[in-house]
């Protein structure tokens, strides 16, 4: 059953998928109905299963579920992938490619691959202080807390 965000457990499984780029505006209230319509169908057979989503800066898809009677299997693991495949091909984007990196410059949300992200630390680009995201986080709690935090408080650190 879908169910708003913040109603979850702080125990809610989450997946975060980055895109390669910002969704273009006239994507966005398409992305966002096939997002909800997934989410809606995914396990509709389980009674206590609860999900919910967040597609965030226009970049982000969050998928986050909790069920009191029985977890997440490797069949819905792969329905929820086939998903996101797909939506990888309609749309022409990279989504599960988790060891990009993506942090803020100002406004903007930038992704970048782990080598030339390397290079922008040693050539000063960003600092300790740039807010990057942490694509990993794996539960409802860290999605809240430490998803948006400065590269000095994330793994990310080692390469200063």
């Amino acid at each position: 059953m879908i169910t708003e965000f913040n109603l979850l457990s702080e125990e809610a499984k989450v997946w975060i998928y980055p895109s390669s780029r910002k969704f273009y505006a006239n994507e966005i209230d398409e992305i966002e109905l096939k997002i909800k319509n997934f989410v809606s169908s995914w396990k509709k057979e389980a009674i206590n299963f609860k999900c919910s989503y967040q597609f965030l800066y226009n970049r982000f898809v969050i998928i986050a579920a909790e069920d009191e009677t029985f977890s997440v299997t490797n069949l819905d693991m792969d329905s929820q992938v086939k998903f996101i495949i797909d939506l990888q091909n309609i749309y022409k984007v990279s989504l599960l490619d988790k060891m990009n990196v993506c942090f803020k410059q100002g406004e903007y949300v930038q992704y970048k691959e782990l080598k030339d992200f390397k290079k922008l630390v040693k050539n000063k680009a960003v600092t300790a202080k740039t807010i990057i995201f942490d694509n990993l986080i794996t539960n409802k709690h860290d999605f809240e807390n430490f998803w948006e935090i400065p590269i000095a408080e994330s793994w990310y650190n080692r390469f200063f």
